[in-house]
């Protein structure tokens, strides 16, 4: 005890089992971490410029539904259908709640529900039904915006376990979420008798990606942990340094709750004892050590005796959390709010002055934390010296809509004086520290993900003997009799290989590679012909401004920054017609998720080309565009699809695909959106006649292994749908690519691999998608006469302008004329052929035999 406090004293990195020790402190020791612990926080308000001051949200408790489909045992807030009056509150009992808080001067309405109760009771599947909704998430969405435009209260919505579609669907409608993460101990989940047993949502795994997903999604989030529901002090330790993981690799938890466990009459739990005070305090000053000073730590002090709100303070507590003068905490209704003049005593003599804040704390009322449609309730209401509230100010409604004037009033830079005379990036987006997660913590999980595969068989397989054989010992003389086999299975059965030997081929060199090469070219032959196609096509990449953080992405900008750049409707018509003129058949649209971007942009856009070029055939956008369109017109994704599709949207490009495996799309990117949502966009749009592209960017954080999964994802989608054209490969530029920049990322595949992989997806992927492309943006004319030579037969388009390569760093152009693509062909002993998208024929007469210029 005495060696972790005097660790803790002195500022020390304080591990898991010190922390342990820590949490058991009582007496002189547990007053000695309390001290610790408050100047902690007092660094902290001092590093946010608001020395002494302590903060609260003066709020209402709207109780949304009390039914759920979780049972946790000490839980009185759930009930069943038959002791309330109905199983949802109506809009008019939300509303009215929210206005008399608005006349309070209340400027936060705390949406608490139960987890997905139409799982579980029919009644409320029953009420959703009738009252036109599909599920509660959506019923929540639709009173938060009822809330602001009809009361002006900011949303603060707690509705349990979310998705990554949920988080996106949510973030327009409230300025911060939460959902307590109570505890990782998977013994209180999965051990019948225990508090979280027959609780579907609050398994740690899935709490805990939760709290990620919304970090990924920018989202800020207010989580904590329960303490004394039959934890022990391991697991509290635990628990804390997971929150602290989260907290610094997405900075999107802005706040942890220490909530200390009360007895409720009957529950489960009803005979067991409150977390002693000391317990809890402990627990506190523990957390705030860990944490460290820039994270706010609140204790609700309703469940305290008001004499005893001192002792939060001095654990190292700055915020109390909501305090309602209007209603009841509906969680512990035995503890009532103490009246916000007591507390402000209380606070005042610790030495701190309290001051009312909004739901989301200073440092989140920003982009990209801040969905734009929000801004103008939280700038009736906040003190912009501060960041806190205006405590003079009451809420008034404001309509809550997309941005006014639509696209053509985002703010837009010229393209051609955005980048320099090379089309390349010179610098790295402004908010390079903050946009992409904290980088420390990314390099230790990508050190500890590289060491754990280093200590397997599968490292061996996938990566060291690959890469020492790159490294220029000369390419082995004999094939080995495990990739001989595997040879013999790719020519018998391509498209039957097992893992084992797919991964054996994927890591093929010296002949074995060759053999490989010349397996895929005969399937190639067999399969379209000896015709390089390509597709006369211009790129339109029709804004930078982005705020996914996408940690590979060198394209992305915040509209601030010099580079930042938006296409306005009729330069991107301007630009169509351009391309038609000189014989293009396709234009290729695509944008960063912009936040001013109004869903019905993308509709906009696609009319805009189709009304000056007819005849065109767009090929637009990429599946998170997809979902950011559904998000911000409230349509599902299908009805979204159905709608661009109806503005004359002809095919979409399977791009954002980059590794289909989350482990590896976490480390590539921050917020972008997860496999299965990639797979749901994709085989939606192919339900709904939408042919795509696929893709897959390699070379980065990945292994073999990944490419190999990867493939087999495809494969199976293309088996249910058969909405595939083409496979795409892209080989990861990593010049000017932020994830390499800050040493996490590798600097591209290497040779031997470009080709192993463009031979292998060849091979994988036979009897299902025809058609392997090649990027020449990416491999240059030398590479991809290589992997022509193995088993791919389209070199893409001409593309005209390809700006997001070209900021990445690609040095082999942004165009190719339809003479330099046939020379491409030429030299790799096969003739070219202009193709239309979906790989027809062109017609003789079509206005494409024009030369492109």
């Amino acid at each position: 005890m005495r060696r972790a406090l005097k660790r803790a004293d002195d500022g020390k990195t304080l591990d898991p089992t010190e922390v342990e020790v820590l949490l058991s402190a009582t007496g002189v020791a547990l007053e000695q971490l309390m001290s610790t612990a408050a100047r902690v926080r007092d660094q902290g308000l001092a590093d946010a410029g608001r020395s002494g001051i302590v903060t609260y949200s003066k709020k209402v408790f709207i109780p949304l539904t009390r039914l759920c489909r979780d049972r946790c045992h000490y839980c009185t807030f759930a009930t069943t259908p038959g002791r309330v009056h109905s199983p949802f509150l109506s809009p008019d009992e939300v509303l009215e709640i929210a206005r008399q808080g608005a006349a309070l001067g209340c400027k936060e309405a705390l949406f608490t529900l139960g987890d997905a109760p139409e799982d579980r009771w029919d009644a409320a599947k029953k009420w959703l039904e009738e009252a036109g909704y599909d599920s509660t998430l959506d019923y929540v969405r639709a009173m938060s915006i009822r809330v602001l435009e009809e009361t002006g209260l900011l949303p603060h919505l707690n509705p349990g376990v979310m998705s990554w579609q949920n988080l996106q669907r949510l973030k327009p409608v409230a300025p911060s979420m939460g959902m307590m993460l109570e505890t990782t101990s998977r013994r209180l989940f999965e051990e019948k008798g225990q508090p979280h047993y027959g609780s579907p949502d609050k398994d740690p795994a899935i709490r805990l990606r939760v709290l990620e997903d919304a970090g990924r999604s920018n989202v800020p989030f207010t989580t904590g942990l329960l303490i004394g529901i039959g934890e022990n002090l391991e697991e509290r330790a635990d628990s804390i340094f997971a929150l602290r993981k989260i907290a610094r690799q997405y900075g999107g938890i802005q706040e942890v709750i220490i909530q200390g466990f009360r007895v409720k009459p009957d529950t489960a739990m009803r005979n067991d004892a409150d977390v002693p005070l000391d317990e809890w305090l402990a627990a506190i000053a523990a957390t705030r050590v860990v944490l460290g000073p820039r994270m706010r730590v609140q204790a609700p002090p309703n469940l305290v005796d008001l004499a005893e709100a001192r002792l939060l303070l001095d654990a190292g507590v700055d915020d109390f959390g909501g305090v309602s003068p209007l209603t009841p905490d509906h969680v512990n209704p035995e503890r009532p709010w103490p009246q916000i003049d007591d507390l402000a005593k209380v606070t005042a003599d610790a030495g701190f002055t309290l001051r009312e804040r909004l739901t989301a704390h200073p440092e989140y009322l920003r982009e990209p934390w801040l969905d734009p449609r929000l801004i103008s309730h939280v700038e009736a209401l906040v003190d912009p010296d501060t960041g806190l509230a205006n405590e003079a100010a009451f809420p008034k409604g404001l309509p809550w809509q997309e941005p006014d004037g639509g696209w053509d009033s985002v703010g837009r830079t010229d393209l051609h004086t955005a980048i320099d005379t090379e089309g390349r990036r010179t610098e790295t987006r402004s908010d390079f520290d903050a946009a992409y997660g904290d980088w420390d913590v990314l390099r230790e999980d990508v050190a500890a993900r590289r060491a754990a595969e280093a200590d397997g068989k599968l490292a061996e397989q996938t990566g060291d003997a690959s890469r020492a054989a790159h490294g220029g010992a000369g390419a082995p003389e004999r094939i080995a009799a495990e990739t001989k086999a595997a040879l013999a299975a790719a020519e018998r059965d391509p498209a039957g290989l097992s893992d084992a030997q797919a991964l054996t081929l994927m890591t093929a060199t010296g002949p074995a590679l060759d053999q490989l090469a010349k397996i895929a070219d005969d399937l190639r032959k067999a399969t379209v012909g000896d015709d390089v196609t390509y597709v006369v096509n211009r790129n339109i990449n029709f804004t930078n401004v982005c705020y996914t953080g996408c940690r590979f992405c060198a394209f992305a900008q915040r509209r601030t920054d010099a580079d930042a750049y938006s296409l306005s409707m009729d330069e991107v018509a301007q630009r169509a017609e351009e391309a038609w003129v000189i014989g293009a058949t396709e234009v290729c649209m695509q944008g960063g998720i912009h936040p001013d971007l109004p869903g019905t942009a993308y509709a906009d856009l696609v009319r805009a080309i189709k009304d000056r070029v007819p005849q065109m055939h767009v090929h637009a956008y990429s599946p998170m565009e997809i979902v950011n369109g559904s998000v911000r017109t409230g349509l599902s994704i299908e009805d979204f699809l159905i709608s661009v599709k109806e503005a004359g949207l002809d095919s979409i490009p399977g791009t954002a695909a980059e590794i289909l495996d989350d482990d590896v799309r976490w480390i590539l990117t921050k917020g972008k959106l997860p496999t299965a949502s990639w797979i749901e966009v994709i085989t939606t749009a192919h339900k709904v006649g939408l042919p795509s592209s696929s893709t897959m960017m390699y070379g980065h954080v990945d292994a073999p292994h990944h490419w190999v999964q990867h493939l087999r994802t495809i494969a199976a989608v293309q088996d249910q749908t058969g909405g595939f054209t083409e496979f795409v490969l892209l080989p990861f530029i990593h010049t000017n690519s932020p994830i390499y920049l800050a040493g996490v990322a590798r600097p591209g595949p290497t040779y031997d691999e470009n080709r192993a992989v463009h031979a292998m997806s060849r091979i994988m992927l036979h009897g299902r998608i025809d058609n392997i492309q090649c990027s020449w943006v990416k491999l240059g004319t030398d590479g991809c006469v290589d992997v022509l030579n193995g088993g791919v037969n389209d070199i893409g388009g001409t593309l005209m302008e390809e700006t997001i390569s070209r900021m990445a760093g690609s040095k082999h152009g942004s165009r190719k004329s339809i003479e330099e693509l046939t020379q491409m062909a030429t030299a790799a002993g096969r003739p070219a052929r202009q193709r239309t998208t979906t790989y027809g024929e062109i017609p003789q007469t079509s206005h494409t035999a024009l030369e492109l210029a």
